[in-house]
């Protein structure tokens, strides 16, 4: 529902639904680029089990604070921008 209680159509629904979509999706990419960038060298090379316990580690946690950042960033955004004009105002362009 909107602020001024009425409720959304149908565009803004699917505009909604657009959004959410690519928010999860860029922030799966993102987390799924940073993940292999850390933990990428101890699943390709055989390093010691300390080294390779800490990247996987460290790129699990990088890889999940960067998902939950970039849908978090995304949808704020799209919440901010997607703001209808006040009725009964004129724009400043007018």
């Amino acid at each position: 529902m909107h602020a001024d209680g009425g409720r959304r159509n149908k565009a803004e629904r699917d505009a909604a639904a657009v959004e959410t979509g690519y928010a999860f999706v860029s922030a799966a990419f993102a987390a799924a680029v940073l993940f292999g960038a850390v933990a990428g060298p101890a699943l390709l090379f055989d390093l010691p089990g300390l080294a390779s316990k800490v990247l996987l580690r460290l790129g699990t946690t990088v890889a999940a604070v960067v998902f939950v950042a970039r849908v978090v960033s995304v949808l704020v955004r799209f919440r901010r921008t997607a703001q209808p004009s006040q009725p009964g105002r004129t724009s400043p362009d007018s």
